[in-house]
């Protein structure tokens, strides 16, 4: 398994993997379009097959994330590409990282929490803005929970 940083060798299969993975290279978070084939990040592969990828945007005293996939899950390769973008952070003397997440992402908000992130805001009914952007975001979310809200979670360096 290798980790690599997302540049311009790699950066055409990285929009790929988004687009097979996400169906799109554009995520709706907190009402705003984030164009993915922009993005930062890691990713880990074995051999040529992309296995984990996390992408993420820097601005002010923040790195947002804002993708994390990886293809084998409980096998630590979500938790190393954090650790890489938290590592990140700190090397660029950011305050914190934070992320969105989704209401019915049960194994997002248990995996961050594992991690030390702390719930910050809770963006209520959200999912009807980023609806009138992206139509396609569906009503009924994962393990049949109603999607409609945001919930940012952080780590404070």
């Amino acid at each position: 398994m290798e980790c690599e940083r997302i540049d311009s060798l790699n950066r055409h299969q990285i929009n790929e993997f988004m687009e097979q993975r996400w169906y799109t290279t554009t995520m709706i978070i907190r009402g705003r379009e984030v164009d993915v084939t922009k993005t930062e990040g890691f990713c880990f592969r074995d051999g040529e097959a992309i296995i984990g990828l996390i992408t993420y945007l820097v601005y002010e005293n923040i790195l947002e994330i804002v993708s994390l996939d990886s293809l084998r899950e409980n096998q630590g390769i979500g938790t190393k590409l954090l650790e890489l973008v938290i590592r990140e952070a700190k090397e660029r003397n950011l305050q914190k990282v934070v992320l969105i997440t989704t209401n019915d992402n049960i194994n997002a908000i248990r995996f961050y929490q594992k991690r030390g992130f702390d719930m910050a805001h809770l963006f209520r009914n959200a999912m009807d803005i980023s609806r009138k952007l992206k139509p396609e975001i569906p009503i009924i979310g994962e393990n049949f929970i109603p999607l409609r809200h945001e919930i940012e979670f952080e780590l404070l360096i």
